[in-house]
């Protein structure tokens, strides 16, 4: 499967003249003239006949995602274009999404738009528009381990941002080699500081980055993603605007869908959370959030947030023995998302901050991806309740709705097939879909085997933490070292 862009300039479809089969003019060559642009994704082939996933923007801005198989002979950026428009004006009319998103926030959520206060510079969003106030100081810190290949296409995306004041930090975590400072020195030298923490585990080297880092605001990113180059300017800027944020995560789509492995990952949600922005206020708790603050994974991914440093260091930063790199398998970014909202700041989503996120391709590396999810979601549940025993009554009188909440995001999904509603005349029904996982309606399955194995590394989760913590115990944090 193709992964592409298609910026449009305007959502609603222009008058046509009417159909093929009324003899008027065909809907493909009025809409294309709409098109800023059709390209791959960072990296990609050029976008032709198949199947295609795209991302569509919004004068520049993301603000949906479909599936659509591009026939011989047709003009791809003409049949996407009707493709993209009809799903989006459709969603639009309806009032809610079939398969896409359109750019409007939640009730309650505030305007998109606000005016810079006085004094305050402001920054240009996708597709010129001025808004938002400058965006402070950032730091941005990669942890890797072993694979300078991919952590150099990372980090010429990350240093190719418009953020206007930032630098980025790489931590090599338990090395084996020396070849990641020798990247980092040859290819990037004073542009890219390097940072090398001896102890495995990601929360150890986001610790490590997090003593390192000089920002006012700590963005952590992953060395497999591919950042959109206004990435860092909308997580950050959020942060000017109020100064109760405490969070900031983003968007995260797939640089890649060329395997079963990985389209069964986007199949099950992937990493994205939707085009629609949303503040969590922990004096506010959503009425749509029964398990809130506990749904952590709602929320975002470790491979596109931000913190304020000192309100991140005020939480201890990240639990050093969560994370990959351990026996708990992950649960360091969700651990880190409650603990902020626990210690009263504000989380904000924005769709604006964009990375592409190279998936794992193999089926192994599906399996072990998915009992790491299940693993790292009640280890950091139990991190959680050791760490702030406080919190267990909140937790426990959650646990009922907990349960079967896990029990259905780890289930077996078959088909949907109702997926072509709204689709114009000149689209054939069978070449436009839902887009995998949380997007939509996908015509691919989460297998019961995997489904199995979430629900085992569930199990496993608690053990593994209280593993883990007993070999990182006497660590102390960082930047607390003497």
């Amino acid at each position: 499967m193709q992964v592409a862009e298609l910026d449009l300039d305007a959502l609603d479809p222009p008058p046509y003249a009417g159909s093929r089969a009324a003899g008027g003019v065909p809907a493909h060559d009025v809409l294309a003239h709409g098109v800023l642009a059709l390209r791959p994704a960072p990296g990609g082939a050029g976008v032709g006949p198949g199947e295609v996933f795209v991302l569509v923007r919004h004068r520049g801005r993301p603000v949906g995602t479909l599936t659509a198989t591009v026939p011989d002979g047709a003009d791809p950026a003409g049949f996407l274009a009707v493709a993209a428009r009809e799903r989006l004006a459709g969603a639009t009319a309806r009032g809610r999404l079939s398969g896409a998103a359109v750019d409007s926030a939640p009730r309650g959520a505030g305007p998109r738009h606000r005016a810079a206060p006085d004094g305050a510079a402001p920054t240009a969003a996708p597709g010129g528009d001025v808004r938002r106030t400058r965006p402070p100081r950032a730091s941005v810190v990669v942890a890797t381990r072993e694979r300078p290949g991919v952590l150099g296409r990372a980090l010429d995306s990350l240093l190719a941002q418009d953020h206007p004041n930032f630098e980025v930090v790489v931590v090599d975590n338990a090395p084996l080699t020396g070849a990641t400072r020798e990247l980092v020195e040859r290819k990037y030298g004073e542009r890219v500081r390097y940072v090398r923490e001896p102890v495995p585990g990601l929360a150890v080297a986001h610790n490590r980055g997090v003593a390192a880092a000089d920002g006012a605001v700590l963005a952590f990113t992953d060395d497999d993603v591919v950042a959109d180059p206004h990435w860092l300017t909308a997580l950050t800027a959020p942060f000017a605007e109020d100064p109760r944020i405490g969070c900031v995560t983003g968007l995260i789509l797939p640089a890649r869908l060329g395997t079963p492995a990985q389209v069964l990952l986007e199949s099950h949600g992937g990493f994205a959370k939707g085009f629609a922005p949303r503040t969590y206020d922990p004096a506010r708790p959503p009425a749509d959030e029964p398990l809130f603050p506990f749904t952590a994974g709602r929320f975002g991914s470790g491979a596109n947030m931000a913190f304020r440093a000192r309100a991140l260091r005020a939480a201890g930063g990240f639990d050093p023995a969560t994370g990959t790199g351990t026996a708990a398998r992950g649960g360091d970014d969700l651990y880190a998302f409650v603990r902020i909202l626990t210690d009263g700041h504000r989380l904000r989503y924005t769709p604006d901050a964009l990375v592409w996120h190279h998936h794992r391709e193999t089926e192994h590396d599906l399996r072990n991806q998915a009992f790491g999810y299940g693993a790292g979601l009640t280890a950091y549940l139990t991190a959680l309740v050791a760490r702030r025993p406080g919190l267990l009554p909140a937790l426990l009188a959650r646990l009922p709705r907990g349960l079967a909440h896990a029990r259905s995001m780890t289930a077996h999904r078959d088909v949907h097939r109702d997926v072509h509603r709204d689709v114009h005349p000149d689209v054939h029904r069978d070449a436009v879909q839902g887009v995998p996982g949380q997007h939509g309606a996908g015509g691919h399955p989460w297998p019961r085997s995997l489904s199995r194995l979430e629900r085992r590394g569930m199990l496993a989760g608690p053990l593994g933490y209280v593993r883990a913590r007993r070999r990182v115990r006497r660590l102390p944090l960082p930047w607390e070292e003497r």
